[in-house]
């Protein structure tokens, strides 16, 4: 039973931190515009919530969803960390709207990061003589403490790094509950004594039942 409360308080604890970290993560998508990082987010989210209930509820099921759903997560994070060092055939500038849903939006932490310095170009269109629209063209970021990608890839990381260690905290905590469903006695409770004394009981009613004579 210690190990198996070990083990929850354990994977909560995991819970606890994924969620902190997911919602800061969604936070600065959110403002950054980028709108499939924002919707995956709230799916990690909700499944977190259901693992955490899962958990505390001692509901298997649930605490499945959560680990299946972090291998999804996992292989997503990995793609965020390959798309912003631009591995392989990936490139922001090629493959940037995936993220966006074609709005053209760039994460927030690629003009927002710590020493950064924006430059930027503002050209005027008059439409039909009487609308002006004025619109800033990026030009360049400069002193930047940390480039905004690799914060990306530092985010992405470390929701790696926590989705392994809850999938293995889930399948440790199914493991605990499977032992204690086959260990548990559903007449006795986990009491041995109260178990034999009962079948006892029962063997000296069964012995004490006066024989009849059985006439033809």
């Amino acid at each position: 039973m210690m190990g198996c409360c070990t083990a929850r308080c354990t994977l909560m604890t995991i819970c606890a931190l994924q969620m902190l970290a997911s919602v800061e993560r969604f936070v600065f998508d959110m403002v950054g515009f980028m709108w499939t990082p924002v919707l995956v987010g709230v799916i990690d989210i909700i499944v977190i919530l259901f693992g955490m209930f899962g958990i505390h509820q001692y509901r298997p099921k649930y605490i499945y969803l959560y680990g299946i759903w972090h291998i999804l997560w996992i292989g997503w994070n990995i793609f965020i960390i390959c798309l912003y060092l631009e591995a392989g055939v990936l490139t922001l500038e090629k493959n940037g709207n995936i993220l966006s849903m074609g709005t053209g939006s760039d994460s927030w932490w690629l003009t927002h990061g710590f020493g950064c310095v924006v430059k930027t170009r503002s050209t005027t269109t008059i439409v039909e003589g009487t609308t002006t629209v004025v619109e800033d063209e990026r030009l360049s970021v400069t002193g930047c403490v940390l480039d905004g990608r690799y914060t990306e890839v530092i985010h992405a990381g470390v929701q790696i790094l926590l989705a392994i260690v809850g999938i293995i905290g889930a399948i440790l905590v199914n493991v605990k509950f499977a032992e204690e469903e086959d260990s548990f006695d559903f007449i006795g409770g986990f009491d041995s004594n109260y178990s034999s004394y009962n079948s006892h009981a029962q063997q000296k009613e069964s012995s004490d039942v006066p024989m009849q004579p059985v006439y033809m």
